[in-house]
């Protein structure tokens, strides 16, 4: 009688292990005590109830199929963005140059990419790997490395709460920062155009903040055409337009307040970031619940299959 390429005797069934080379791990278990035998990934897999002789829990094989099959998209995840960064600072001349990343004076939304994609591609190696080759010391650091991250965004949060005006005045520093240095990188230009289109604002606090940038301000030494401008971004999208008027924002701050409204958005983003938040705080609010529920279940998996895995070895 065979089952799945496995002879089966009267009494016992003869497994082996063919991934351990050179030393093949032989296993005998009681027929009666068979309940499946399936092939995945070309590894032999028993899932058998607990016996004396070998303690495999069903529950700890499925375990070790949901957090490989959860860490394995977000492992593919993190590569795809950690490419994206990567590709990003090549077209750029970032990689032939790394002394460069040092020299833009605000933000590098690459960075984002690199971060979001390394800390993706850990947790997925880690997580994956670890639950496929029963390996506890990775699924510990998957979980405390999920419960670093999760204990920082609670504190994030909490202080964020707490102090208000704190955040605000950081926020007001950070955009002022990225103005002065709008034209130096590309992809923080784009940032900054997507960010005041989407929340229809200009400036941290109003138009008159882009005075900060060496090509908006209003100064006579200034030669610049931009000079007393804004960027097209913070002006009023007029409907009947497709093609986007670039110099719609030329000499828009040397008109008096009233006729600004017009033409620009005279609304700081900061203000305008506060009253998005505010109408779409029951949204923000559920991602941020959904997340944290994620990685506490992420978190309760990984250490509920390293007391299984554990429990195993014990019973050898």
């Amino acid at each position: 009688m065979s089952f799945s390429g496995v002879s089966v005797r009267e009494e016992l069934i003869h497994v082996n292990d063919t991934q351990s080379a050179g030393s093949p791990n032989r296993i005998l278990v009681p027929v009666q005590h068979l309940m499946d035998i399936c092939v995945c990934e070309k590894k032999l897999i028993l899932v058998l109830i607990p016996l004396p002789l070998l303690h495999v829990d069903i529950i700890s094989i499925i375990k070790a199929t949901n957090s490989c099959s959860a860490t394995l998209n977000l492992k593919f995840l993190g590569i795809a963005f950690l490419g994206i960064g990567l590709w990003a600072w090549n077209e750029k001349g970032v990689l032939s140059n790394i002394s460069s990343i040092t020299d833009l004076g605000g933000f590098d939304p690459v960075w984002l990419f690199l971060v979001v994609g390394g800390v993706m591609f850990i947790l997925g190696f880690a997580g994956c790997i670890g639950a496929l080759r029963e390996n506890t010391f990775l699924l510990k650091f998957f979980s405390v490395f999920l419960g670093i991250i999760f204990f920082l965004e609670l504190t994030a949060g909490v202080l964020a709460f707490v102090f208000k005006d704190w955040i605000k005045d950081q926020l007001y520093f950070f955009i002022n920062n990225n103005i002065r240095a709008y034209r130096d990188d590309i992809d923080l230009q784009n940032l900054i155009d997507f960010t005041q289109e989407y929340w229809q604002c200009c400036g941290a606090f109003g138009a008159d903040d882009w005075n900060l940038n060496i090509y908006f301000n209003c100064t006579d030494s200034n030669a610049s055409r931009e000079r007393c401008g804004v960027p097209f971004s913070c002006c009023t999208k007029d409907p009947a337009e497709d093609v986007i008027n670039t110099q719609c924002g030329y000499d828009a701050r040397q008109k008096p307040e009233v006729d600004q409204q017009i033409v620009i958005y005279t609304k700081g983003c900061v203000p305008q970031f506060e009253k998005w938040l505010q109408d779409n705080l029951t949204i923000v609010a559920g991602i941020f619940i959904g997340i944290a529920l994620l990685q506490i279940f992420g978190i309760c998996l990984a250490q509920n299959l390293v007391s299984d895995i554990e429990a195993v070895r014990a019973s050898w």
